[in-house]
């Protein structure tokens, strides 16, 4: 472990593994029938893990459109050189426009003046401008309403600038099993996809799960799946985990920068809310804190692994380092093999030796979920691609 690669400016690090997010991409495009299409969901900077690295590897293992949730992260993607299609999953603000057109981004459309005026800036540069219709089918927080959204689209479709490239909806409750709620969402994006075909207005691709409905509801797989969470090695829910094998993609290690030996008593970090109990302690210091995501409300109640083994972590939280504590004559494993000295390796999410400390159990640690605790570690540290 302690051979590592890490920056040269700061102890501190994201590790992602390509090789692992290749082959969870595959493993949900072997999911997809023939015909069905990937669209992976790399918005917040893929998760934390690198938007630009991770649509490259995603790409060739089997993905064809991708999804973001700004039109920067979309602009972002075009200035590295990424030509695949890319949804802007929401309808962003009409000022714009422009950059959609300019950049070939599509944005969520579920509003008359937005697309009218999409449809105008694309005829100005003899463009035409593909979207997607956004549906709100029950969980009520962005998309045309389910009964407006053939009176919406008879309202723009005359636009010779405008093309709808696909009709989606988001479930609020993929992750559950048999549930009522997914069902009558389900039920009611059908009626309108069948109503706006009636109406003899073009669809384009039909698309509506999600990670967990990837793997949960393959008969609502459509015409694409949008796969997010899952790509990166994180479950969505405890009900995917028998469905679908997955490999975590990040680790989050850091270097101990001081190390020492204090005095009994001595108090560590802001507001002293740890004070060591007895000689041949240890306190050592890396640089992650919670500017780096590591979030302050994980102070003394979270663990880390130096050398194989769990410590743990002591102290307030800091912006930008934490500490941990080994007890150094302690007969029982929550130590390493040896004492802590300067430059060890630390991790703070990934494996050392037979230990492993994953998203899912900070997340418990934080009453939230993976996806936030990989998101927030994705802010500030430099990332290694392995």
């Amino acid at each position: 472990m302690d051979r590592v690669t890490s920056p040269a400016t700061r102890w501190s690090w994201v590790e992602v593994n390509l090789a692992a997010l290749r082959r969870n991409t595959s493993a949900f495009r072997r999911r997809l029938g023939r015909g069905v299409q990937m669209m992976c969901v790399i918005k917040a900077d893929a998760y934390g893990h690198g938007a630009v690295p991770c649509a490259k590897t995603m790409h060739a293992a089997g993905a064809s459109q991708f999804a973001v949730a700004t039109v920067s992260e979309g602009v972002a993607l075009r200035e590295a050189g990424i030509e695949w299609p890319v949804l802007v999953l929401s309808e962003p603000p009409v000022d714009c426009v422009g950059t959609l057109v300019e950049h070939d981004l599509m944005p969520a459309v579920y509003t008359a003046d937005f697309a009218l005026a999409l449809g105008e800036a694309a005829a100005a540069r003899g463009r035409v401008a593909r979207y997607h219709l956004a549906v709100d089918t029950g969980m009520t927080r962005i998309g045309v309403r389910r009964q407006d959204a053939v009176e919406l689209r008879r309202t723009i479709d005359f636009h010779r600038g405008l093309e709808c490239a696909g009709t989606f909806t988001h479930f609020a409750t993929a992750d559950t099993l048999d549930d009522w709620d997914f069902a009558l969402q389900l039920n009611r994006f059908r009626e309108v996809v069948a109503a706006l075909r009636g109406a003899g207005l073009d669809t384009g691709l039909v698309h509506c799960d999600n990670t967990p409905g990837t793997v949960l509801h393959p008969e609502c797989h459509f015409d694409m799946c949008r796969v997010g969470v899952g790509l990166y090695g994180l479950h969505p829910a405890d009900a995917t985990r028998p469905m679908i094998d997955l490999e975590p993609v990040m680790s989050v290690r850091g270097r101990v920068v001081r190390v020492i030996y204090p005095n009994v008593g001595d108090g560590v970090g802001y507001g002293l809310t740890y004070r060591v109990p007895k000689k041949n302690i240890q306190v050592a210091t890396v640089p992650i804190g919670y500017a780096d995501g590591l979030a302050r409300e994980l102070s003394n109640s979270m663990d880390v692994l130096v050398g194989g083994a769990r410590c743990r972590q002591v102290g307030n939280i800091c912006m930008d380092q934490f500490m941990f504590a080994v007890d150094v004559n302690s007969a029982r494993a929550y130590r390493p093999s040896r004492p802590v000295e300067y430059g060890d390796v630390v991790t703070v999410i990934g494996e050392d030796g037979d230990e492993r400390i994953g998203a899912d159990e900070m997340a418990s640690l934080r009453n939230t979920i993976n996806y936030e605790v990989v998101c927030d570690f994705g802010m500030r540290l430099e990332k290694i691609y392995t």
